[in-house]
């Protein structure tokens, strides 16, 4: 892709995207996310009502009656996206990529941090850390985390979601929200998410495609695993070989599904023919 033919792309989403983020989700991400980061101030004398879990039990012992901790919002909040670029997040087979609606969501959610003045970083992943763009303000820097998206060939092949889970928390020590966008189609990732969703308010948004459970009836072609690389022919007409197929997106759905319930964590899903515009608004909605 050459540069003009790159920031043409680049442009037609931030058109999109960056109208989206004022019209519908600029004042949402405002009330899900603002005061969930909040920062101790001061202490002042117990009142009826306060809520017992904000007593200073230290302060409480050393002047002989109840003190709570006062809290305040804080005023600037960091994002991080941290974005599935493997192999298979650039398939699609009826209306869109994943890479292209990952694009999309990803340029709605920074424009609306840009609104109420948030930071916006990013983590590019594959079975490896590609690409770690630090947290930062501004247009210019949330249209350069949109072009890598666009542009960026990543160099590993698989996905592992433990791993950029942990490089995030290496990272990011303060804590931020974090949209953790990719297909899931990894297996063990259970412990990872559990640590990084008790450090951060994170979201996981899984991208999926019709490609990813329903086999095309073609006949006999040779098929490409396109992360790992193996290939081998394949009778698509056969019943038993398209449940095998349906099989295994379902093992990596109950999987998704069941670790974000376990560790309490909110997930939206988007499919690359639906709306991703309202599966976001009914998430903003619900938070």
């Amino acid at each position: 892709m050459d540069t003009k033919e790159l920031l043409a792309k680049v442009r037609k989403i931030e058109i999109k995207t960056k109208g989206l983020s004022k019209q519908l989700f600029a004042g949402e991400y405002h009330s899900a996310f603002k005061g969930r980061g909040m920062s101790f101030s001061e202490v002042r004398d117990y009142q009826y009502g306060d809520n017992i879990r904000d007593i200073d039990w230290n302060v409480s012992a050393r002047f002989g009656k109840p003190y709570v901790k006062v809290f305040e919002e804080e005023r600037e909040l960091t994002m991080m996206l941290m974005i599935d670029v493997s192999p298979s997040s650039f398939t699609g087979s009826v209306a869109e990529l994943k890479s292209r609606i990952i694009a999309e969501i990803s340029a709605v959610l920074s424009f609306s941090a840009m609104q109420n003045n948030d930071k916006v970083g990013a983590i590019f992943f594959t079975d490896q850390v590609e690409l770690y763009i630090p947290p930062k303000k501004g247009k210019s820097h949330i249209l350069r985390i949109i072009r890598e998206i666009i542009s960026f060939e990543p160099q590993g092949k698989g996905t592992d979601i433990s791993h950029a889970l942990e490089y995030l928390n290496s990272m990011q020590k303060k804590r931020a929200i974090v949209f953790l966008l990719s297909d899931f189609r990894d297996d063990d990732y259970y412990k990872a998410l559990s640590l990084a969703a008790k450090r951060h308010d994170l979201v996981g948004m899984r991208i999926r495609d019709k490609s990813d459970y329903e086999l095309p009836k073609m006949g006999i072609v040779k098929m490409a695993d396109v992360e790992t690389g193996k290939q081998k022919w394949v009778n698509t007409f056969s019943g038993r070989v398209r449940k095998k197929y349906q099989t295994v997106d379902e093992n990596y759905t109950q999987r998704y599904e069941q670790n974000f319930l376990k560790t309490g964590t909110d997930r939206i899903d988007v499919d690359t023919t639906g709306s991703y515009v309202k599966s976001l608004i009914q998430f903003f909605k619900k938070r």
